[in-house]
């Protein structure tokens, strides 16, 4: 599948949204409604590359940069998903679940983006005590209201949300980590007393260390991150394709 998306525009958000519609053949309140509080945001989806190029480049003639991506090629791709991490003075160790190891300079790192991620579901069950009304104790109290106590469990399910930083670094793939799943020991003295404080610490360090890396956190927003993936794509899912997005558009 090709996703069509468009990013920092210079022009009036009316006049872009005109030519949107124009170009996808459809309503101008539509089109304004994907672009709603600026870029990047996917337009369209196509199974032909033809047609996913021949929008893009019509979008570009008219002044407003657009992107091609390709999500086969995105999805082939083999993250490195990091277990634990050593800051040292010029660059980060990291190990991934997988136990293989690299090196990071910190001066080859140009992008560091944050979002919320959903890794899953989960149960707790809960013992509820309530009061109901009681027609048997009613009828013989000779009409007064009565209750009674009823206890019942209750399966009460809520969504694991986690947050998970990928960062970019040249000639090499996205880096991701994923709170819940770190070992934070590489920090030594310097380690907080909980994954949250580690995770706020890690993300502070990496700027230090980092600071001419782009730092973007606007995918922490679920609104900006739906708006982002547009109507046809589910943040659950798809996570990676909005970073891919996000990264392009930050990269142009």
């Amino acid at each position: 599948m090709q996703l069509v998306a468009v990013h920092g525009w210079q022009k009036d958000e009316a006049a872009v949204a005109k030519t949107i519609a124009d170009a996808l053949g459809g309503l101008v309140f539509e089109a304004r409604q994907k672009i709603a509080g600026g870029g990047p945001a996917v337009l369209a989806s196509f199974a032909d590359m033809s047609r996913a190029e021949a929008l893009a480049e019509r979008l570009r003639a008219e002044g407003i940069p657009a992107l091609v991506i390709d999500t086969d090629t995105v999805r082939k791709r083999t993250p490195f998903y990091v277990r634990r991490f050593v800051p040292g003075d010029t660059a980060l160790r990291v190990e991934s679940l997988a136990a293989d190891a690299s090196v990071i300079d910190y001066a080859d790192i140009e992008l560091l983006l944050v979002a919320i991620c959903s890794p899953g579901q989960s149960q707790t069950v809960s013992t509820v005590t309530e009061r109901k009304f009681s027609l048997g104790k009613t009828l013989m109290s000779g009409g007064i209201p009565m209750t009674k106590k009823v206890t019942h469990e209750e399966t009460v399910s809520s969504e694991n949300r986690d947050e998970t930083l990928w960062l970019y670094a040249k000639g090499r793939g996205p880096v991701i980590f994923n709170r819940s799943a770190l070992t934070y020991d590489g920090f030594g003295a310097s380690q907080q007393m909980t994954s949250g404080h580690n995770f706020t610490l890690l993300k502070s360090e990496l700027q230090r260390l980092a600071p001419q890396a782009r730092f973007d956190d606007r995918l922490l927003r679920r609104p900006t991150l739906v708006r982002l993936l547009g109507p046809t794509l589910a943040p659950e899912v798809d996570l990676d394709l909005a970073f891919e997005v996000l990264a392009r558009s930050l990269h142009m």
